[in-house]
């Protein structure tokens, strides 16, 4: 039996690519004022906008546990698995890489944990990356360093219609997000080095899905592409900004997989999110 791959809840990949690939998913848990429930299991990303719609809201997330990553990865294995490659989001933003480690150390190296260093198609394009390898014969190393080559190719930017959201998850700092408030902007937030960072400031939604086509252009540089693009409850913002980017690569560009974001995103960045991840394809 091939490599398997495993993943968690925050790669947001449109469901037929799970099946295709045959990657196994991990849920977060996310818990809306006080009710508890698994990312696309339990809770949907309906569930995060109603009730972040609200006056007064509580929204936190959590890990999985390592018991539950252990019995994810001893289940593969027993079923035949040659080994397995976990890939997570971010370890700057969530214990899940922690807790991957912490079962696979268990394991006698049959388990190899990549942190994307991102979350949603950012980490989805690694995964797939990883499948395919595992998919043609690639042994356990192999795929590890296939998935590590993609993250290294990958890039996202993403605009919010507040920054409140993610001050209150404790994920930008509240200076930034005073910044944001007292200036009434709206943000344009990208990823370096698994954290999230404000990257500039725009006026109007419509200039950022513009400037989220500029800077995903930019990040391309002459490289051909696949494109993934998020949303929370903005599908028409989603769109415009795939048909924009449809448009400025041309040829250049292969595959996009449009997907609304899950509710551990929604609980963090808020309703109105847009987000553009670009692969950039390997020559050859």
């Amino acid at each position: 039996m091939p490599v398997a791959v495993v993943i968690d809840s925050t790669a947001y990949l449109p469901p037929e690519l799970v099946q295709t690939h045959r990657l196994t998913v991990v849920p977060l848990t996310v818990v809306l004022n006080g009710a508890e429930g698994l990312e696309g299991v339990e809770t949907q990303p309906a569930d995060a906008t109603l009730a972040l719609s609200a006056r007064r809201v509580t929204a936190t997330t959590s890990r999985p546990a390592p018991e539950q990553f252990a019995r994810t990865y001893r289940e593969l294995l027993d079923a035949g698995a040659d080994g397995i490659v976990s890939v997570h989001l971010s370890a700057a933003l969530s214990g899940t890489v922690e807790a991957a480690r912490l079962a696979a150390a268990d394991l006698d190296g049959r388990v190899e944990v990549v942190d994307s260093r991102s979350t949603g198609m950012g980490l989805g394009f690694p995964a797939i990356a990883a499948a395919t390898a595992a998919e043609a014969g690639t042994d356990l190393a192999g795929v590890r360093d296939a998935a590590l080559a993609a993250v290294a190719r990958t890039t996202v930017w993403f605009y919010v219609d507040t920054l409140e959201f993610l001050r209150r998850g404790g994920r930008i700092n509240a200076a930034e997000a005073l910044v944001g408030t007292a200036l009434s902007v709206k943000p344009i937030m990208h990823m370096p080095d698994g954290a999230i960072v404000l990257r500039e400031k725009v006026r109007t939604a419509s200039r950022g899905v513009a400037r989220l086509v500029d800077l995903a252009v930019e990040a391309a540089g002459d490289d051909d592409v696949d494109l993934g693009v998020h949303h929370l409850a903005a599908p028409q913002r989603a769109e415009a900004l795939r048909a924009a980017l449809t448009e400025r690569f041309g040829d250049r560009l292969h595959d996009t997989y449009v997907s609304e974001a899950g509710a551990v995103v929604a609980a963090h960045a808020g309703p109105g999110l847009a987000c553009v991840v670009v692969h950039r394809r390997p020559e050859g």
